[in-house]
């Protein structure tokens, strides 16, 4: 059974999802940048048999502190990672990782050669279409900051999510529930630290470096997921990540933009024979 649990990391109190199994190697969910640990309610019963499955509220997300407003950073969603597994006792642990998550876990890997078992990177790479970028700040940085119901939240994430667009509301409406939380006077308001959003309203990028160097690091099998109408990781940046990797395989989704839930068809059949469940 699914139980919330915390931990202590760099000075923040971190949110967890922790899908039991104690004693089973380590799988490690990373969600996208507005998402959270939810996000992987539906994919960990299919690895929780044979792993003991987490899912991680990166912070100023979910139910995880919100940290200093200058510090949403990659660099620092990482070592967060790493000190969060360090008072877990993980020492080895496969990854699974969704756009920024995907992003936060190429890093930990290429940085961590020896503790990743195997990695799963879902809709991203270490180039990203900027046609796609541009759409995601656009709905990031304009985004409501109230909503009057549930059934607001369920339109904007169908209007600005592909991936939810062709979802019954009820299905949108249980995953979007964890995105946010009653205000004072009844109306929703975001979990997610509004400080989140503001680098993207400003049209401000993080600190850039070379994603491919760490990306080159990688010394575990991987396993690269592309929705095929993604404006996020195209095919040709695909095709490279694995010339660069050579353990490295992609699976495309048919008919999924950014980002595949994970729990198409073709997505479980390709996760559980990468991890032999």
């Amino acid at each position: 059974m699914a139980s919330d649990r915390f931990v202590n990391a760099n000075g923040l109190r971190l949110h967890y999802i922790d899908y039991g199994n104690d004693g089973a190697p380590w799988v490690v969910c990373v969600h996208g940048l507005t998402a959270n640990a939810h996000n992987f309610d539906a994919l960990a019963p299919h690895l929780a048999a044979k792993y003991h499955v987490i899912s991680v509220d990166v912070r100023g997300r979910g139910d995880s502190n919100w940290g200093p407003p200058t510090e949403y950073l990659n660099q620092n969603y990482v070592t967060d990672l790493a000190k969060m597994l360090e008072e877990l006792g993980v020492v080895r642990a496969s990854l699974i990782g969704t756009s920024m998550g995907g992003i936060i876990s190429m890093m930990y890997a290429g940085g961590w050669t020896d503790r990743v078992d195997r990695l799963v990177i879902n809709d991203i790479g270490p180039e990203i279409d900027p046609a796609g970028m541009a759409r995601i700040a656009s709905y990031v940085g304009t985004a409501p900051e109230r909503f009057k119901d549930i059934g607001e939240v369920v339109k904007y994430y169908k209007e600005n999510y592909p991936a939810m667009a062709k979802l019954a509301d009820s299905v949108v409406a249980d995953q979007v529930k964890w995105s946010v939380k009653p205000g004072t006077d009844g109306a929703l308001l975001w979990k997610m630290d509004p400080n989140v959003r503001r680098p993207l309203r400003g049209a401000t990028a993080q600190q850039r470096f070379d994603l491919w160097v760490p990306y080159a690091r990688i010394a575990c099998p991987t396993l690269i997921v592309r929705g095929a109408d993604s404006d996020i990781l195209d095919r040709a940046t695909a095709s490279r990540m694995c010339k660069v990797l050579r353990q490295a395989k992609v699976l495309e989704v048919p008919g999924v933009g950014h980002a595949p839930s994970l729990t198409e068809v073709e997505s479980l059949r390709a996760i559980r024979e990468f991890f032999g469940v």
